[in-house]
């Protein structure tokens, strides 16, 4: 069955076929690493996902994220309608900021945890970046060093479920992130995410994002919190909030919730969608009752 939302108190189903959503995912972690999110996903969408950003050496990784957005507007461009954007992190953030350059490709975003940088954070990172301090200052420099190879999959999934961050995930997430982020390697099985590539992304971080904070943004956009998100607290929430409005839920849960719950991420993602294409099919009529009025 489609998804149901409620419009002006009537129950209004989404037209067949099913809506169009594409999916972008964090920094490390590859579209599959969300298999159970995005299979909840599915039985009310089209998804469609980014594999890997910054991985086609048609878009390297740029400052500010430019050839990113680039990226996914080139793949949103293929679709040949609209879509829903729904992205983690960096993929919320890259989502937002293609939507801001191109709305016709975008109905809605739906931000899961993506931070906006803006104002005085924003021009700290900026004098950061202008020192030549950016790897050391983010998460950049560890991921350069960060482990990537292990002599098998086994060995691979020993190493991430003895780690606290992983095994607070729902069961089989991890295993998807490893059926996905995995790749054979002269000794044994290696990361698909290229440690380089996750460095620059990081180290990369837009200073400029409070430039979609200086008009109305063109298409409805909504935010998904986790309550104990340790990149929440360091970005800050005023951009965000300023960006969203009232389109702001939370949900219990770390950076990583879409990983820890996905079933209630799907669940709040609908429910956000059926918000978010509400306000755009009234902004909609307004726009008719003013051409004729």
């Amino acid at each position: 069955m489609g998804l149901v939302l409620t419009l002006r108190s009537r129950a209004v189903p989404f037209p067949m076929p099913q809506p169009l959503l594409h999916f972008t995912h964090g920094n490390s972690y590859p579209a599959g690493s969300y298999g159970r999110l995005l299979d909840a996903l599915r039985r009310d969408f089209d998804v469609r996902t980014t594999d890997m950003l910054g991985h086609d050496p048609r878009y390297p990784v740029r400052d500010n994220w430019h050839t990113l957005v680039d990226e996914l507007i080139a793949q949103l461009e293929a679709h040949g309608r609209p879509a829903i954007l729904v992205g983690h992190s960096l993929g919320g953030a890259v989502g937002m900021l293609a939507a801001h350059r191109r709305p016709d490709l975008a109905r809605s975003v739906v931000m899961l945890d993506s931070p906006v940088v803006a104002g005085w954070r924003a021009g700290v990172w900026r004098f950061v970046k202008a020192l030549g301090l950016r790897e050391r200052l983010s998460p950049g420099g560890i991921a350069r060093r960060r482990r990537n190879v292990w002599p098998s999959h086994a060995a691979a999934y020993d190493h991430f479920i003895a780690k606290p961050m992983f095994r607070a995930w729902a069961p089989g997430a991890l295993d998807d992130y490893l059926d996905h982020g995995l790749k054979p390697h002269p000794d044994g099985v290696q990361l698909r995410f290229d440690r380089d590539v996750e460095a620059a992304i990081y180290a990369t971080l837009p200073h400029d994002m409070g430039r979609a904070l200086r008009a109305p943004f063109p298409v409805p956009v909504g935010f998904i919190a986790g309550t104990d998100s340790a990149e929440l607290r360091q970005a800050g929430l005023d951009g965000t909030r300023r960006l969203v409005g009232a389109n702001f839920v939370t949900i219990e849960g770390t950076h990583l919730y879409p990983m820890e719950k996905p079933q209630l991420t799907a669940q709040l993602t609908r429910e956000m969608i059926a918000r978010l294409l509400a306000q755009a099919d009234d902004k909609n009529a307004g726009r008719s009752v003013a051409l004729f009025a």
